[in-house]
């Protein structure tokens, strides 16, 4: 039995606070710990390298079409066909063959990465930043404010996006609303941010009801802030997490739809390679010509199937609960 007064007792089972663990694990700041669990998701991170090789491919297209010694993807050559008119097969000189017109495969594949990342990038730029801004506002403001942005966002939802995208691509063929809305891609992308912002909105809508009654933004009232200051620097902060997942859902989700569009053939510049418009052109000759529908389709699959993985990914890896 220890004869030790309390105050002793006390003395020596105190917690070094000096230890090196737990000042190694205090001086983690939160994008040590955001790597740390995102590291040990394998399949994220070779996941997270495809995304990158896309990007770069896409970026560095014409470089790359040039290096390997391909010819330009709208380029036609009789040449290359067979004996009877007819696409031919992958070769050394043409790996992925070419279609029925005698332009290379190949290259119009790197090509049209160009196209659906252009695509999906921009148009969810657009839905983010509409659609923060309306949840926010919808969210901090309440009342008459968030009955009619509401309302708004259910008219949106209301769309039928493949109809109202064939519609804008027939009536804007050659401009809507005094050239603002070109025909071509720019018409993908109105269509695509029109009904997808809602989504985003809704979501920082239900996060900032919640916010708006902590702790910290009563705190933040009580000592003057103004309303700007607090959504801003308060509540926004807290939303980049659940912002940057659903951001990463949009994007393969974006892919789909412009690969959708350029399938039923709306919007895309038929000069420009689609994976989308590839697949479409395919359909007609795919029983004597599989490898014209096969990788595009491939790439569209392994880029939308690397962003949806990168997006768990990065879900888990912002979870204050995950395991550090």
């Amino acid at each position: 039995m220890s004869t030790g007064t309390p105050e002793t007792l006390l003395e020596s089972e105190s917690i070094d606070l000096t230890d090196e663990s737990a000042a190694g694990i205090a001086a983690r700041s939160p994008l040590e710990l955001f790597w740390r669990r995102l590291r040990r998701d394998k399949v994220a991170l070779v996941s997270l390298g495809i995304v990158l090789f896309m990007v770069l491919m896409a970026i560095f297209a014409p470089l790359i079409v040039k290096v390997f010694g391909l010819p330009n993807p709208n380029t036609q050559n009789d040449d290359l066909l067979g004996d009877f008119g007819e696409p031919t097969g992958p070769s050394g000189a043409h790996p992925f063959g070419v279609d029925e017109r005698g332009r290379d495969v190949l290259a119009r594949v790197i090509y049209g990465s160009r196209v659906s990342l252009e695509v999906a990038f921009i148009a969810t730029a657009l839905i983010v930043i509409i659609g923060v801004t309306a949840g926010l506002v919808t969210g901090y403001y309440r009342g008459k404010v968030d009955t009619f942005i509401s309302r708004v966002m259910d008219l949106f939802l209301a769309f039928p996006v493949l109809v109202l995208a064939v519609g804008l691509g027939v009536a804007c063929a050659d401009g809507c609303l005094g050239g603002a809305i070109q025909p071509g891609l720019p018409v993908v992308i109105f269509v695509i941010t029109l009904t997808t912002w809602p989504y985003m909105a809704r979501i920082v809508r239900g996060q900032v009801l919640s916010l708006r009654e902590r702790e910290f933004v009563e705190a933040s009232r009580s000592l003057g802030a103004g309303d700007p200051r607090i959504i801003f620097r308060e509540i926004l902060p807290n939303l980049v997490a659940p912002i940057i997942v659903y951001a990463t859902v949009l994007i393969p989700q974006n892919i789909l739809y412009e690969a959708a569009l350029s399938f039923l053939g709306v919007g895309v510049d038929p000069s420009k390679p689609s994976w989308g418009a590839m697949i479409s052109d395919a359909t007609s000759i795919f029983q004597d010509a599989w490898w014209f529908m096969l990788f595009p389709g491939l790439a569209l699959l392994v880029t939308v199937l690397a962003f949806n993985i990168v997006g768990d990914g990065l879900q888990d890896a912002l979870n204050p609960r995950t395991s550090k």
